[in-house]
């Protein structure tokens, strides 16, 4: 069975219309023996981390992510700039990994809650091929990009997304934290949207679901607990061939109807963090 984690948050005391539910699950696959992924759920900071390298470096590098934002929890959120600043302290002590036989090294997806104007806004971050969806009334989207081999060929136009699925090096990254030094992670706003749902994952889901059974499943009904884990068995039950693992996120209650419209691209507020690009 997944491991598994529930509960509900309510981010601002003076709305207690307003809450996120959120659940988590994971499970190693049906392939390899260990899960290298890990996943964090401490309000306002959401991950899911995909370690490589194999046992005793992916799963430590992972491992690392998750104990550097929890560092980060407990020293409190100031923006954009904390969140920055703790992707780099990830990057340099994965990189100060040693091992005789791997190259460690870890994706990264998120999602931190944050206020602007008093408004609530997700900062989302990734790096690698982990991702993030998102579901709203006006549809079912990828927010992130996949930091990889198969990606740049299909913005280069000499891939098909099609194609993707069963390209011989559709598991080759370009970018994450260890093994690729000074890559920026993407940032982007999201608006905390009254019934929205957001998914981070590992490309264990992804690899195994086509986008449109995932839209299905976070349009089910169910609770943010529930949709986790049935994602994870659906991933596994298609075929499990690596860990997979998925942190759901709903938000429920009262919201700003004019906050739908706001949506700005974060890169104006992140253009002077350190080893910040352009994607």
């Amino acid at each position: 069975m997944p491991a598994t984690l529930h509960s509900v948050w309510t981010p601002d005391p003076d709305d207690a219309e307003r809450r996120i539910a959120f659940g988590a699950a994971s499970h190693p696959g049906t392939v390899r023996t260990v899960n290298e992924d890990r996943w964090f759920t401490s309000p306002p900071v959401f991950l899911v981390a995909d370690g490589m390298g194999g046992h005793q470096a992916g799963d430590v590098a992972s491992s690392i992510v998750v104990s550097t934002f929890d560092e980060m929890v407990r020293d409190g959120v100031s923006g954009v700039a904390s969140v920055a600043a703790c992707i780099a302290r990830c990057q340099e002590r994965i990189g100060a990994l040693e091992t005789d036989s791997a190259s460690p090294g870890s994706t990264l997806v998120g999602a931190v809650y944050l206020t602007e104007d008093g408004a609530g806004y997700w900062l989302v971050v990734n790096i690698g091929d982990s991702r993030a969806y998102w579901l709203t009334e006006d549809g079912f989207e990828q927010l992130s990009k996949d930091h990889s081999v198969v990606q740049e060929l299909i913005d280069a136009g000499r891939l098909s997304p099609s194609a993707a699925a069963s390209h011989p090096e559709r598991h080759v990254i370009t970018r994450a934290l260890g093994p690729f030094d000074n890559l920026p992670a993407d940032y982007s706003w999201i608006p905390v949207i009254e019934d929205s749902t957001l998914l981070l994952c590992s490309d264990g889901v992804t690899s195994e679901l086509r986008d449109g059974t995932i839209a299905r499943l976070l349009e089910s009904g169910m609770g943010a607990q529930e949709t986790a884990e049935a994602l994870i068995t659906a991933a596994v039950n298609a075929g499990g061939r690596d860990n997979a693992t998925a942190v759901v996120l709903q938000v429920r209650g009262s919201a700003d109807p004019t906050h739908r419209q706001r949506r700005d691209d974060v890169a104006s507020a992140t253009d002077t963090l350190p080893g910040r690009r352009t994607p």
